[in-house]
């Protein structure tokens, strides 16, 4: 048996003597410490985050995970394709690993490239339960690097996840630090002028909204491999060497924009899949995703990693250097994102006013509402919401609208045109975009989706309730899909938020107009106000998970069951097909 050691603060692993393919995972109550505080939290073989797990491609694996909590728990192979009943979804695909026991999971390695694990119980991921994956291929990968590691974020924050939903629950707005002030009144006023400032304030205050809702949960702090900025987790090169960097964002709620000051960074790999080289400045990684990337330092100083929150309220760091205790400079946070009315929607016709006619209105981030009289609010169950997003000019079928989007400013066809998160990099260079991404080689053949389903992303913000299509989860019939078709998704985003989508089981072609070469993911994220399209081979039969990966978001309903039907194996009796009540975990 492989047990699995953590050695000093790069992450590797040593494997003792016994039998290829077999390891071992213990589910602990540890100590947390940021460097900002320490807490209680859940890990694994006693440290969070848990160890790399490290695979071969072709090999059989048999992981035996051992409960020392007392509680239910679970592992989730994020990102890996496995048969449905080893994918670890209580209530989905097996029933949990009860408090003392031991489970095995046992799953053929069907893939390679860097993914990750975490649990998929209450809130224990967010509390610490997760770890990363690493997948060596069968033959040569199609770039050189001298040196391998993983760079896992997460935002750690001093409260526990169940006491951070219980607050979210009761004032949706108890996190967001980033209020407007006078002085930005003032501001815009010089910039914009007072009339169009007041008609800007009036419009936001009249929709009960802000434009500070860029993130639900602030206060954290940025970890990378388990370290905060100031215990500045460290991995050594030598001058002239290739080194990648696998970037895991492991994050509850927290997106990073991510760069090396000083050094180029060429992406080589999305979610676990090669992709054709793309050189960059600066990316953005969102909660689940993966991006692996190529650096290559030829002076022999210090370089900071430096991983922003999208929001700008906390970043991660950490440093590449010639020898441990080398520094460089971190860099000042920027000017917090603000969301413009592009990111709310489309809101022509709507009287701002009295908000007639808005009181079926279910958007998400509509914070501070708790004084709103809902009952002046009613008969707007009529409104037509295929208006209320943007997305008469927003539909990425094919990317149609890609170039005449460009041709009107904005910088990423993924945004809606005039979005207040459209990322930018730090010294005016390239930033990643959805739409740079491109297989390095087809996984599936093109053809035709045999029909398409549309998945709206709606909420109530005042109740904090995340849903699709106005459903929370727990009163959804599951989504039924037939073994061998090929479904086309189709992402329209009516909340204020971002959401990153994660399917379970089976790959998410996401459409950026490549053809063939669309770029094969495990989670896309779809912005506020646009429309997203993917496709799936539905060639795994079972019954799967299909969610939000911001825990709070799932746990508040943005969930979804897929039962596919048909295949060489089919759903048993003994997974419930009913809904079950969701703790959180994503």
């Amino acid at each position: 048996m492989k047990t699995i050691l953590l050695v000093g603060a790069l992450g590797l692993l040593l494997p003792a003597i016994g039998l290829a393919g077999e390891y071992s995972l213990t589910v602990d109550r540890v100590k947390i410490d940021t460097g900002d505080f320490v807490k209680e939290g859940i890990g694994y073989n006693g440290k969070s985050p848990g160890p790399v797990m490290r695979f071969k491609e072709g090999e059989e694996v048999s992981i035996k995970v051992t409960n020392n909590l007392d509680e239910m728990t679970s592992i989730h192979w994020h990102g890996l394709i496995l048969p449905y009943k080893q994918d670890g979804v209580p209530g989905i695909s097996f029933a949990g690993i009860k408090p003392g026991e031991t489970f095995t999971y046992k799953f053929p390695i069907t893939q390679s490239g860097t993914y990750w694990f975490h649990s998929h119980s209450g809130f224990q991921e967010p509390d610490g339960a997760y770890g990363a994956i690493v997948i060596e291929p069968k033959g040569r990968e199609p770039f050189r690097y001298d040196r391998d590691y993983v760079v896992q974020l997460t935002d750690k924050h001093p409260h526990t996840g169940d006491r951070i939903m219980r607050n979210l629950k009761m004032m949706p707005d108890y996190y967001n630090r980033e209020q407007q002030t006078v002085g930005e009144f003032f501001s815009d006023t010089s910039e914009n002028g007072l009339m169009s400032t007041l008609k800007d304030r009036l419009a936001w205050g009249d929709m009960r909204m802000m434009k500070t809702d860029v993130e639900d949960l602030q206060g954290f702090t940025g970890l990378i491999n388990g370290q905060g900025p100031e215990q500045n987790w460290t991995a050594i090169f030598e001058p002239g060497e290739r080194i990648r960097l696998r970037f895991i964002n492991s994050s509850a709620m927290t997106y990073f924009d991510i760069r090396i000051p000083g050094l180029e960074m060429t992406v080589v790999q999305a979610d676990g899949n090669n992709v054709q080289p793309v050189s960059v400045e600066e990316f953005r990684i969102g909660v689940a995703e993966t991006f692996d990337v190529i650096v290559r330092p030829k002076d022999a100083q210090a370089y900071t990693i430096f991983a922003e929150s999208m929001g700008r309220s906390g970043y991660a760091r950490g440093t590449l250097a010639t020898e441990a205790g080398m520094v460089a400079e971190v860099p000042e946070l920027r000017e917090a994102a603000r969301l413009t009315m592009a990111d709310m929607g489309s809101m022509e016709g709507m009287d701002h006013g009295d908000m007639a006619g808005m009181k079926g209105m279910d958007h998400s981030k509509m914070a501070g509402m708790e004084g709103m009289d809902h009952g002046d609010m009613a008969g707007m169950k009529g409104m037509d919401h295929s208006k209320m997003a943007g997305m008469e000019g927003m539909d990425h079928s094919k990317m149609d609208q890609g170039a005449a989007m460009a041709d009107a400013g904005a910088s990423d066809p993924f945004y809606a045109q005039g979005s207040g998160l459209i990322p930018t990099a730090a010294n005016g260079g390239k930033f990643l975009s959805y739409a740079d991404l491109k297989a390095q080689k087809p996984l599936f053949e093109e053809r035709e989706a045999t029909r398409e389903i549309e998945l709206r992303l709606t909420g109530n913000m005042e109740r904090y309730i995340w849903s699709i299509n106005g459903i929370k989860y727990e009163d959804a019939d599951p989504i039924r899909l037939q073994y061998g078709e090929r479904v086309r998704f189709k992402f329209v985003n009516e909340t204020m938020m971002t959401h990153p989508m994660h399917l379970h089981g089976m790959w998410s072609i996401l459409d950026v107009g490549a053809g063939q070469l669309n770029p094969v993911k495990h989670t896309i994220s779809v912005q506020p106000g646009t429309t997203v399209y993917m496709e799936t081979e539905v060639d795994a039969p079972g019954q799967w998970a299909f969610h939000c990966h911001l825990s709070y978001h799932a746990a508040a309903g943005m969930f979804r069951k897929i039962i596919v039907e048909g295949g060489p194996e089919t759903p048993t009796a003994a997974v419930s097909e009913q809904p079950v009540k969701l703790g959180g975990g994503a």
